[in-house]
């Protein structure tokens, strides 16, 4: 019979059903984080069975909810809302006659929401011991469905709907869609970064991809208050905030660059700003990843974008740490960038017109192929251990909560 009980959807788990030995590990973290997203409907109950995850929940939770929240979990392949036919205790012919008469149910349901006139079954025999082979349970379905739902007709080819049917051990499981969720692994499984956070289009695109990957991210925000302003401070929050709906809550550091920029503009030629402000902000980043016991260090930079991305400038700016510095965004192109900004949700918020530091002390012409050397020479005017102390010291920190989902 159909269990009206409750909702029952049906979660894959893409890459990390391929972890072999880990795959139970790699399951485990994602169950934790669906239920970690699910947790404002009580009673949710998330349980893995035989390389699925099987999310149940009250009827009166939306669909819609369950496949947004769960569909933000890193590491879910696809989602897909379900009947469940229990038919434990049956033997094969009566498990045949209350599967097809659910899966005619189910064709019915699509008739009415979307005027369905043609379809197809796809059935899969998950538990071997079943006797009838998955090519005779998909015979056997479709002529339920056309004798329930007799406007239909059977179009293998380009049907409006697709009805999938899984026989597993005790339960039978009828669905059509499989609603993509963003792949990638569970967060928590790779470790944790430290990701340069500005308010542009760049660094929120990076910190998601470097989460989608298994990694906690961290962030660090550089400002040159009062030149950048209150509103920009909070145009970085809100990022960090969407980007938290995705990748856990983030611990942000928020620093004040200008005394160092001051020093630098009073001390160093003009064309190297650039460049030295870019070493300053990754040697104070080392110094917060390695307080935050992060592994390393998370950049939006990308190949060639702008003057302090050249790779002259890159090979320079690494120079300034011994930490591993991760650019995921290296070789992609800028509207590539934004499409993906797009995706997340960062974009809208990415182009307010609010000023950054990076846009304060500009030089006119930016050395594009700086020598480390010459680099190393300007530096050595200024007092670095104290500049940097000194702003770490000042350092604001913040715990940064998902922005609301609905």
């Amino acid at each position: 019979m159909i269990n009206r009980d409750e909702k029952i959807f049906i979660v894959r788990c893409g890459e990390s059903a391929l972890k072999g030995d880990n795959k139970s590990y790699f399951e485990r973290m994602l169950v934790q984080r669906i239920k970690k997203f699910l947790k404002p409907y009580e009673g949710t109950a998330v349980e893995r069975n035989d390389g699925l995850i099987f999310v149940r929940t009250g009827t009166d939770v939306p669909d819609e909810d369950v496949l947004k929240r769960v569909g933000r979990v890193f590491g879910v392949d696809s989602i897909s809302p379900a009947l469940e036919v229990v038919i434990e205790d049956m033997d094969a012919e009566q498990a045949i006659d209350e599967t097809g008469r659910a899966a005619a149910e189910y064709a019915m349901g699509l008739i009415e929401k979307r005027g369905i006139k043609t379809f197809k079954i796809d059935a899969r025999r998950a538990d071997k011991s079943f006797p009838i082979e998955s090519p005779m349970i998909a015979r056997r379905m479709g002529a339920y469905v056309l004798k329930g739902c007799k406007v239909l007709k059977v179009d293998v080819h380009e049907p409006d709907a697709t009805i999938f049917v899984n026989i597993r051990r005790g339960r039978a499981y009828v669905y059509e869609g499989k609603v993509r969720g963003f792949g990638g692994l569970p967060l928590g499984t790779n470790g944790k970064g430290l990701v340069l956070l500005s308010g542009g289009i760049d660094s929120p695109v990076a910190a998601f991809m470097m989460s989608h990957r298994g990694m906690y991210i961290d962030a660090v925000h550089f400002h040159s208050f009062p030149y950048t302003s209150e509103r920009a401070h909070e145009k970085v929050k809100e990022l960090a905030s969407i980007l938290a709906g995705y990748c856990g809550r983030i611990r942000m550091h928020s620093i004040n660059l200008l005394p160092i920029q001051e020093q630098i503009v009073q001390n160093c030629p003009e064309e190297e700003t650039t460049i030295l402000v870019r070493r300053f902000m990754m040697k104070i980043a080392e110094r917060v990843a390695r307080e935050e016991e992060s592994m390393m260090l998370i950049t939006g930079e990308s190949l060639g974008q702008v003057a302090s991305q050249t790779a002259e400038a890159l090979v320079v700016t690494d120079q300034a740490v011994s930490m591993p510095v991760m650019r995921p965004l290296i070789a992609m192109d800028k509207v590539d960038i934004m499409d993906m900004a797009r995706e997340i949700g960062t974009y809208d918020v990415s182009i307010q017109p609010y000023e950054d530091c990076c846009t304060v002390f500009l030089p006119r012409h930016p050395v594009t192929k700086p020598r480390l050397e010459r680099i190393l020479a300007s530096e050595s005017k200024l007092d670095c251990e104290a500049l940097i102390e000194a702003a770490l010291a000042e350092q604001e920190i913040e715990i940064i909560y998902q922005k609301d989902l609905q």
